[in-house]
C-alpha cells in the first residue's frame, strides 16, 4: 500500500506460495521486505477459504518498499459482507475490497498496536490518510457500547 500527497491509496497485488516458511516470511519475501525491518508494516490481515480446498491469507504491506513500481489506484472503500450474520463470507469479493479490508484494518491497528504505531510514525503520510478512516472505526465502536 501507498499513498499520494492528495491522499490516493494505490497498492500493488502479489502472490506467493508457501515453500517451507512461515506465511508471514512468505509475505515478506515476495514484498521485498527484509527480516527485521522496523519501518514497514507487514500484518496479515483476512483470510479465505476456496471451494478448491485452498485457504488463501491476505498481507497488507505499508509503505510500499517499492514506490516507483506501477501501482492500482484504490477506487473505493466499500467492503464485501455477508448475507446474513451467520453467514460473514460475502459471495463476491473483488480486490478493492480486499484493499479497503486491509486498510481498516491498519487504521485499527495504528490506533491499538504500538509496535504498528511505532512502525509508522516515520511515515506521516500514512498516518495523516490513515486518520479519518481510524475516526469512522472509532465513531462505529463507541455506537456498538
Amino acid at each position: 500500500m501507498r499513498v499520494d500527497a492528495a491522499g490516493v491509496w494505490r497498492y500493488r497485488r502479489l502472490t506467493a506460495r508457501l515453500g517451507g516458511e512461515s506465511p508471514d516470511q512468505a509475505a515478506r519475501r515476495s514484498a521485498g521486505v527484509p527480516a527485521g525491518d522496523a519501518f514497514t508494516v507487514v500484518h496479515s490481515t483476512s483470510w479465505r477459504y476456496r471451494p478448491q480446498g485452498q485457504i488463501i491469507l491476505t498481507y497488507v504491506v505499508c509503505p510500499d518498499p517499492w514506490p516507483l513500481l506501477p501501482a492500482t489506484e484504490l477506487e473505493s472503500l466499500r467492503l464485501a459482507t455477508g448475507a446474513a450474520p451467520e453467514t460473514p463470507a460475502p459471495e463476491h469479493i473483488h480486490l478493492d475490497n480486499v484493499v479497503a479490508h486491509a486498510l481498516r484494518h491498519l487504521a485499527y491497528l495504528l490506533e491499538n498496536d504500538r509496535v504498528v504505531a511505532a512502525a509508522l510514525a516515520g511515515h506521516p503520510e500514512v498516518t495523516r490518510a490513515l486518520d479519518p478512516l481510524s475516526r469512522e472505526l472509532a465513531e462505529q465502536l463507541a455506537g456498538v457500547h
